[in-house]
């Protein structure tokens, strides 16, 4: 290294370097360009000349702005000598209009009833779409209801089928211990016998040749078999006792159907 070239790495190099902090310089340097332009920006607009427009609307405002005289203006004038005083409500008890009809100037080149007519078709949308959303609504709540109806319909249905197995089985043992070897009805016992399925088959056969039969749903069976089991063995398949008479049956069982015993 030379003696004329100075050392970097000594404090005589650094001594010489300004203390700069950084970004602030920087900072600065862009704060004052902002305000320039937009100082620059105001003065553009106070220089910039005004549209035709921009006149006619600012005449207008201030014309609006000025009171009516009756020095300038007749029909001001003739209201005064019929009584009328600036500031008092038209009409004869002064209960009218105070301030001019308001100007609403057009800026479009839509017709005079286009602005009616848009909102009365907004409004027209907005009233079909509510419809469709009530009645969306509305359907929802059908479905969900006639799924909870099916619902439960089915669960009831199986609780009958299930009660009405029951009885079966409780009238079949319970016929048995009495002797009787044939049910008063073949579907008052269960069809696993294969000598009531004999019979049965034998009867609806005849019962075909001779009339229609009725087909019976277990809804409709079990009152008739439940009534059966109360009146000739005094038992109730939902208390699940066999009573000792009929009026040992009416004072301790609640009732002949399920809601009774619930």
């Amino acid at each position: 290294m030379s003696d004329e070239e100075d050392d970097y790495m000594s404090d005589a190099f650094l001594s010489k370097m300004e203390d700069v902090k950084p970004g602030v310089s920087m900072v600065r340097r862009v704060k004052e360009a902002l305000k320039k332009e937009a100082k620059q920006k105001e003065t553009n607009i106070q220089n910039r000349q005004k549209t035709y427009k921009e006149q006619e609307k600012e005449s207008r405002e201030a014309a609006l702005q000025t009171n009516i005289s009756n020095q300038n203006n007749k029909g001001f004038a003739l209201l005064q000598k019929m009584g009328y005083k600036s500031g008092q409500g038209l009409g004869k008890e002064g209960a009218g209009r105070v301030e001019p009809i308001p100007l609403n100037i057009k800026t479009d080149r839509g017709g005079v009833g286009m602005e009616e007519q848009k909102k009365r078709k907004a409004e027209e949308e907005l009233h079909h779409y509510r419809q469709k959303v009530r009645a969306r609504q509305q359907n929802e709540a059908k479905s969900l209801e006639d799924f909870r109806t099916r619902v439960r319909t089915e669960r009831e249905e199986r609780k009958i089928e299930a009660d009405l197995r029951r009885s079966q089985r409780s009238c079949e043992q319970l016929d048995s211990q009495k002797g009787i070897t044939v049910p008063r009805e073949a579907w008052y016992w269960p069809k696993d016998n294969t000598e009531n399925e004999e019979q049965e088959e034998e009867e609806d056969t005849e019962e075909d040749e001779e009339e229609e039969i009725i087909e019976l749903t277990p809804f409709d069976k079990l009152p008739i078999i439940t009534s059966y089991l109360r009146g000739v063995h005094f038992y109730c398949i939902w208390c699940g006792t066999t009573y000792n008479d009929e009026d040992d049956l009416c004072s301790n069982c609640p009732g002949d159907t399920a809601a009774d015993h619930e």
